[in-house]
């Protein structure tokens, strides 16, 4: 057998989590990593100006997303996914409509959380694929205090913890993450508690400094592979050197307001054909009745259907003849009167396998 065998550092694409109290600046923190492009999960990039996705309206058009960023060379050097916590209830929420349940702890037995640990997965394999791209990852998180206790201490205390998992014994995707990223930073204000008299049963706290921790302590999560100090200030500086493509100091420059597209488009004309540049004076035809306009998307529909038949240029009359051809519903009957059970647990929560069929029937439309 011939294996090959390398030596020495390897540098790669790095995966980062931050996570922090609210309003600390975790999201302004993402932005100064190189050239990023932000699934805004909870729309805390309003006021930055970044790239951006529209938000994702369901767990499968956020994995379009993703999908889309490993696929298509040169969209950005730094993926964000801001918050973790809140991607996670979208996750969450395609579950739960997949087995047609109203909560997760519906299940029994714990079964969904093993369910959503297995489909938190996936979206942790698609970001693999973006790393091995060469594009960095940063995902943001909330973060919670809980009491800890030890099995080989006595007592309890506080500490700080990413903010996910349903309930204290189901934190299967916050431990996922955890083992999956290469650096976990946790971003607080740095507070000092000092004596106010000589016999020290009077304090005062003072500080407020914003700081991010490093490495583990009893009191909060964290880790690197670049043997950082403990401690270091909130400021994309001190970890630049670590992230591949990054300056020694935080970016600055403007970004000018773009679109992103979920697909690669080809430019067309009216017709839909793709346009080819060619000097040579186009034959007068004779007029031809206008093309009829495709079918919009209808209204009324969830918003996390309509995002996603807007994304794949899905029609409704492409939704109701794979409706029609698998003998759930007659090709006449509206998507809107399917029911809400029907289009969130087999249109939105199967969209691959429904987006699937649609495929098939455009290459062989007869």
């Amino acid at each position: 057998m011939n294996f090959n065998i390398t030596q020495g550092p390897i540098q790669k694409a790095q995966k980062v989590i931050l996570y922090g109290v609210e309003g600390i600046g975790k999201s302004t923190f993402l932005s100064h990593f190189p050239d990023p492009l932000f699934i805004d999960t909870e729309g805390s990039t309003a006021k930055l100006n970044v790239k951006r996705f529209d938000r994702p309206s369901s767990w499968i058009m956020l994995l379009d997303m993703i999908d889309y960023v490993a696929n298509t060379p040169g969209v950005c050097k730094t993926l964000c996914i801001d918050t973790a916590d809140w991607a996670e209830q979208l996750c969450v929420e395609h579950v739960c409509s997949k087995a047609d349940k109203k909560g997760i702890e519906d299940f029994g037995y714990g079964n969904g959380f093993t369910y959503l640990g297995e489909e938190f997965g996936r979206m942790l394999t698609r970001l693999q694929n973006v790393i091995d791209r060469g594009i960095n990852v940063a995902i943001s998180a909330h973060a919670q205090v809980v009491k800890f206790e030890q099995p080989d201490e006595q007592g309890a205390y506080d500490r700080w913890e990413l903010k996910l998992g349903i309930r204290k014994t189901e934190k299967r995707t916050a431990a996922m993450l955890k083992e999956w990223a290469d650096m976990v930073l946790f971003a607080n204000y740095k507070t000092v508690v000092y004596a106010t008299d000589k016999k020290g049963t009077k304090h005062k706290a003072t500080g407020g400094q914003r700081v991010m921790y490093t490495a583990h302590h009893p009191c909060w999560d964290a880790k690197n592979r670049h043997d950082l100090p403990a401690e270091l200030p909130l400021d994309f500086a001190a970890i630049a050197h670590c992230i591949p493509g990054a300056t020694a100091a935080p970016q600055t420059a403007p970004i000018a307001p773009q679109t992103i597209p979920i697909a690669p488009q080809t430019p067309q004309n009216d017709l839909g054909f793709e346009v080819i540049e060619d000097d040579t004076p186009e034959p007068e035809l004779p007029q031809q009745p206008a093309p009829a306009p495709v079918s919009a998307v209808p209204s009324g529909l969830p918003q996390a259907l309509a995002d996603l038949m807007a994304a794949n240029s899905v029609t409704e009359e492409e939704i109701r003849t794979a409706v029609a051809s698998r003998g759930y519903f007659p090709f006449d009957t509206p998507i809107a009167n399917y029911g809400a059970d029907f289009i969130n647990g087999c249109l939105i929560g199967a969209w691959p396998q429904v987006f699937g069929i649609i495929q098939e029937a455009r290459k062989d439309p007869f």
